[in-house]
């Protein structure tokens, strides 16, 4: 199966290097070129633009950063729309709102192509073992077809039905993994102003009902004040803010998500958004001094 590329940021380069790794044939793009330099060097061919992407390939996967880009690669010149056609699908992975993947899969369905949005839950480490959790929505014959790429990529893939219906899983999702990270973060800052391990209560976490991969994978690091990106931290308050406008929308409310995007956010101002999104904590410790 040859799949075409689109994006090589943190996940986009390694789903793109899984794909290379177990015999697919894939050509990419990013919009920085020279970014493609290393999949190259592992076999893949190189578009200069989506639309030469879209035009070689029977199924393109789109990895971008948030809704602004995940449509510029779609509508601007040399984009999706100028070369998707019967016979063509589209599968954007990236994380956008429900609005976003409406419009695209409208435009892409206006062309005879077939349009599934699969955003995924998981950072750098998963997306490098094959480890992603994929919710997928929008064409089912596309989906089934495309299921051998996602087994590649993800360690499970859902069908959530119609277009949208991924999108808002996964801002839901992120929402809750951002309100506990503030919520983690606030701990481990009591605990170390109360004159308390922060180590100790990592253990203790670990030891109770609380116990889970990410404070477990997360809460070292944090104690060394190091954020390596995973995760970047301005991605996290981007679906903090989507997640909050899907509950304005839906009139829940949501206070301790409002809470964590505004810390999310101070973080942001300190300039720390292209870190992993644990250095919130760094906006925690600030509120205290």
């Amino acid at each position: 199966m040859e799949i075409g590329f689109l994006g090589l940021g943190i996940m986009g380069k390694a789903m793109a290097m899984n794909l290379l790794k177990h015999g697919f044939k894939v050509t990419v793009w990013n919009r920085t070129l020279s970014k493609c330099d290393e999949l190259v060097e592992h076999g893949a061919s190189m578009g200069e633009t989506p639309a030469q992407v879209i035009k070689k390939c029977k199924y393109t996967i789109a990895m971008l950063s948030d809704p602004c880009a995940a449509l510029s690669v779609v509508f601007d010149k040399d984009g999706v729309l100028e070369q998707i056609c019967e016979g063509k699908g589209y599968i954007d992975m990236s994380t956008v709102d429900a609005e976003t993947s409406l419009k695209i899969n409208q435009a892409i369905t206006g062309k005879g192509g077939r349009f599934v949005e699969g955003p995924v839950s998981g950072s750098k480490k998963p997306a490098e073992d094959g480890q992603l959790i994929i919710l997928a929505a929008g064409d089912k014959s596309l989906f089934d077809e495309t299921v051998p790429a996602f087994d590649v990529l993800g360690k499970k893939s859902f069908y959530l039905g119609q277009v949208g219906n991924g999108a808002k899983m996964k801002l839901v999702v992120n929402m809750v993994m951002g309100s506990m990270m503030n919520a983690f973060s606030e701990g481990l800052v009591l605990a170390d102003k109360s004159g308390l391990s922060s180590d100790t209560l990592l253990d203790i976490l670990d030891l109770g009902a609380m116990t889970n991969p990410m404070f477990k994978g997360k809460g070292p690091s944090m104690n060394k004040s190091s954020y390596p990106p995973a995760f970047p931290l301005k991605h996290q308050q981007k679906d903090m803010r989507l997640a909050l406008a899907l509950g304005d929308e839906n009139a829940v409310a949501m206070p301790v998500a409002a809470a964590a995007n505004e810390a999310f956010k101070k973080a942001r101002s300190m300039g720390l958004g292209d870190l992993d999104f644990s250095a919130v904590i760094e906006a925690v410790k600030f509120s205290r001094e």
